[in-house]
């Protein structure tokens, strides 16, 4: 045994135990990689570019001016310095447990004239915001209208209407009257 161990010997029940230690990590079962291979850290949900939805394409028309084209679609995401004539709409999302998305527009111009565009089929407005929410339906959509029979139970009633203008009265005439005229804001020199 090395002098070390000898004039101390909790040095040597240390390297027992880490060397215990050591070879228990290397006895992960199945089931063992199976429960770490479920916890998964969060990942930030990145979402990059413009989104352009179906609505927006429809309403592009050849022979619109640059600035009508920003107004429907709005600043393009890569304008080329080479390429003047050309705006690229870009848009990506990369969600936790969702396929990435990523859809192009390209607009071409003929000088200040939109001439035509190109891409990919993009989804309508309400298809998009559908494919956002990934939590489990539960069914039934409520109403957010509000019918002539539901504004009317919350109508103030005449004896409502009387005494909500007894009250500003009443606050009114508690009130001392205004002066008619305010001293200076600044003393006289």
């Amino acid at each position: 045994m090395p002098a070390i161990f000898q004039r101390r010997p909790w040095l040597m029940v240390a390297a027992v135990a880490a060397t215990l230690c050591l070879g228990a990590c290397s006895s992960f079962s199945d089931r063992t990689r199976s429960a770490l291979s479920a916890v998964t850290p969060y990942k930030v949900e990145v979402v990059q570019g413009n989104f352009v939805s179906k609505e927006q394409v429809a309403a592009l028309k050849p022979g619109m001016s640059r600035q009508q084209v920003r107004e429907i679609l709005g600043t393009s995401l890569l304008t080329d310095v080479f390429h003047a004539n050309r705006w690229d709409y870009v848009f990506t999302i990369r969600r936790q447990g969702v396929d990435p998305q990523e859809r192009h527009l390209t607009v071409f111009f003929n000088g200040e004239i939109m001439d035509r565009f190109e891409g990919d089929e993009m989804p309508s407005e309400e298809d998009f915001v559908a494919t956002l929410d990934t939590r489990k339906k539960s069914g039934k959509v409520p109403t957010l209208e509000a019918s002539e029979d539901d504004l009317k139970k919350f109508a103030p009633s005449k004896d409502d209407k009387k005494a909500d203008t007894a009250d500003k009265a009443d606050a009114q005439a508690s009130l001392p009257p205004l002066p008619a005229a305010y001293p200076p804001l600044e003393a006289a020199r």
